[in-house]
């Protein structure tokens, strides 16, 4: 999600809305912890794991790196540090964390959403790190390995806004998505069938990020704001009441890691994260990052749902 000047600007101009650190322990993107401690990044320690390592295709161990894709506006899994650069949250810690065990280095590059899968099937990332929701769609494109699970949610003014329950709701409103999500088809999906059943459309407004996403909903240029949960209740806490989640979150499906399907990585992916679910690294993360309930135990080769 760039231009990363464009966006910075945006931020600095609306920053009670827009990304800052890790919300499991309540930091901004200058915060300190109640101790007095600046964190960025949850700490932890992984070795490299023989059996694992042995998996790596040849071409990637012998460039030492994995390059790791990541819309960096979204926070709390994934957004730009204090220090106007360096790509932080849930997903680039376990991007490092996977990494590790494959006895390699993350380079956790910050890049728009919509252009990520592209990006990998053109070869310019290993992975795309990025809160992708697994989708038989995307599959078509790219394979996935599990590793959370998570919904979408509606955030809506806190003064005023509208009641928004379900998709059905979205009728006659105006609602801002970020570019290539799921939230995007979604709205898509229901405008038609507003339209079709002689109600008002969606009037939707899609952005290249969700920083912008959250610039439209306090501008009063959208009414309604879509993101998945974590992203969404984040936004809200850090809107400082002007923002509140409006009914319930719905279609909890799981996030997958992606990558090319002739890349070879698929299993020692699935390996990687197995073994930092096993060591307690993988919950340390979550935990960190304040999104213990996207955790899984069962993370598979392309598990889409739908």
């Amino acid at each position: 999600m760039k231009p990363r000047l464009t966006v910075l600007v945006a931020a600095i101009a609306f920053a009670a809305v827009t990304v800052a650190a890790g919300c499991g322990s309540d930091n901004n993107d200058n915060g300190t912890t109640s101790g007095g401690g600046t964190l960025t990044a949850a700490s932890f320690s992984v070795q490299p794991d023989p059996s694992i390592v042995s998996q790596v295709p040849a071409d990637i161990k012998s460039k030492g790196t994995l390059t790791v894709a990541a819309d960096a506006t979204y926070a709390p899994d994934e957004f730009i540090a204090s220090d106007g650069k360096t790509v932080i949250g849930m997903d680039a810690d376990l991007a490092k964390a996977i990494a590790e065990i494959m006895g390699l280095s993350a380079n956790v590059q910050n890049v728009t959403f919509d252009s990520i899968i592209p990006g990998i099937a053109a070869g310019r990332y290993d992975l795309g790190m990025s809160s992708f929701t697994d989708t038989k769609e995307r599959e078509q494109t790219v394979d996935f390995v599990t590793y959370a699970t998570a919904g979408t949610s509606f955030y809506v003014s806190a003064d005023g806004g509208p009641n928004i329950a379900t998709l059905d709701d979205l009728c006659g409103h105006s609602v801002a998505v970020e570019k290539g999500t799921t939230q995007q088809d979604d709205a898509t999906a229901q405008n038609t069938k507003c339209t079709s059943s002689g109600k008002p459309g969606v009037s939707l407004q899609v952005f290249a990020d969700q920083n912008a996403v959250n610039l439209a909903l306090s501008s009063g240029r959208a009414e309604v704001a879509m993101a998945d949960t974590p992203p969404a209740e984040y936004a809200v806490k850090k809107s400082e009441g002007k923002f509140k989640i409006s009914g319930s979150s719905y279609a909890n499906e799981p996030y997958g890691i992606a990558m090319a399907k002739d890349s070879g990585l698929q299993q020692p992916v699935l390996a990687a994260v197995k073994a930092l679910m096993a060591d307690g690294t993988y919950a340390k993360i979550f935990d960190y990052w304040g999104i213990p309930g996207d955790k899984i135990d069962n993370p598979t080769i392309n598990g889409a749902v739908s």
